[in-house]
């Protein structure tokens, strides 16, 4: 599906931000991108999407080199960025200029996805909420039927109730053959989602596991007493004790919350990498 080799990427501000950056991701996944604020979450989803070229390396999308932008390949990507545009049109109007672009395109199921969501079918996209737009977007672009779809901080601006009507869209529209990247600073909200999970930090892919391999390798006890640094991979204090990361040597299944991961990998990123590293 993704394939990254030898990347390298740079801003004026960031004469270094990707160095030799790897990365491979397949089909049949909702993979989950996280990172600190300028970690280059947003670049790389740019640079996938064809917005952005490396000066180095290679980035081939579905079999085509994502900087040449090809017609064959942009009809199978559909990329919702944090900030993006709506012109000053009506959905069907909206629908009407921009669906046929995707040849897979299921017009009973945006609507379908419009109704999930309700939203007004009348007013202009510039006249709607934020989040009303946002909505608008995931209903189009999971109606494309696209290979790739690539989500930015997707349930910014939406309220309590539109996010699980997301997480439902979202699980019923991944099969074999598509691929969801979701980049995010609000795992909560698609916590039971997103597989395998990938952290980037300082323009280098720190962690790549799946949700599997985490569940057997690590394991979250709660504690009373503060825990020894040296024993721990990670610890925080929470209502009663320490919530603690450890190597999981009995091999039981743990379930981790993902927030608590990320602080790990970012805080102790050599001892987590040397315990996955001796499995694979």
């Amino acid at each position: 599906m993704i394939e990254i080799s030898n990347l390298n990427f740079a801003y004026k501000s960031k004469p270094n931000l990707f160095s030799s950056l790897q990365l491979k991701v397949s089909e049949g996944n909702i993979y989950g991108l996280l990172g600190k604020n300028g970690a280059g979450k947003t670049t790389l989803l740019k640079i996938i999407s064809g917005l952005l070229f490396p000066r180095q390396g290679d980035c081939t999308v579905l079999g085509f080199n994502s900087s040449k932008r090809t017609p064959a390949m942009l009809q199978d990507i559909y990329f919702i960025p944090e900030e993006f545009y709506t012109p000053p049109l009506k959905i069907k109007e909206y629908v009407a200029l921009y669906a046929p672009f995707y040849p897979q395109f299921d017009q009973n199921a945006l609507e379908q996805h419009i109704a999930t969501f309700t939203l007004p079918g009348n007013e202009r996209l510039t006249s709607m909420s934020y989040g009303q737009k946002k909505k608008f977007l995931i209903a189009f672009g999971l109606a494309t039927n696209c290979k790739l779809l690539i989500l930015d901080e997707p349930t910014n601006g939406l309220d309590i109730p539109s996010k699980s009507q997301f997480r439902k869209l979202l699980a019923a529209s991944l099969d074999e053959n598509r691929t969801i990247i979701i980049s995010t600073h609000q795992v909560r909200d698609i916590g039971n989602l997103i597989d395998p999970i990938v952290i980037l930090d300082e323009g280098n892919i720190i962690f790549n596991q799946s949700i599997d391999a985490i569940s057997r390798k690590l394991a979250v006890n709660l504690q009373k007493d503060e825990p020894d640094p040296q024993a721990v991979l990670y610890s925080e204090k929470t209502l009663g004790g320490y919530v603690v990361i450890e190597e999981n040597a009995g091999q039981s299944e743990s379930n981790l919350d993902i927030e608590l991961l990320f602080n790990a990998v970012i805080n102790n990123q050599n001892r987590l990498s040397d315990l996955f590293a001796r499995e694979a």
